[in-house]
């Protein structure tokens, strides 16, 4: 039986390299159909937010692996809902449908999943 892997994404596109590797992970284990979810949490939440500029912070534009997510099987998306408050971004619009979900929502899934990876 195959093992379910939740990724924790924890850091802003612009802060290093761990959205990246997140990304990197969901898609690569996508390609190999495991059952896979992500969870923006923290600064994690602003890879949703639409109309970034790396290339001012010479980084790397993350949203083409965000929005390929779903093409490789990758569809079960959420975001904390206090991170996204706490940001000022409970209002805007998101670039991927990730399901807001409270502190107790936020336990319930880690523990539906047999293994997480947080970055």
């Amino acid at each position: 039986m195959r093992k379910s892997l939740l990724i924790i994404s924890r850091q802003a596109p612009w802060s290093g390299p761990g959205a990246r590797e997140a990304l990197d992970i969901a898609l690569a284990g996508g390609a190999f159909d495991l059952p896979i979810g992500m969870l923006f949490l923290d600064d994690g939440v602003f890879q949703l937010t639409a109309a970034q500029q790396p290339k001012t912070l010479q980084q790397k534009d993350l949203s083409a692996n965000l929005q390929a997510l779903p093409m490789f099987g990758v569809e079960s998306l959420y975001a904390s809902a206090r991170s996204l408050q706490e940001r000022g971004l409970a209002e805007n619009p998101l670039t991927l449908a990730a399901e807001p979900l409270d502190d107790a929502a936020l336990a319930a899934l880690i523990d539906r999943y047999d293994q997480v990876i947080t970055l």
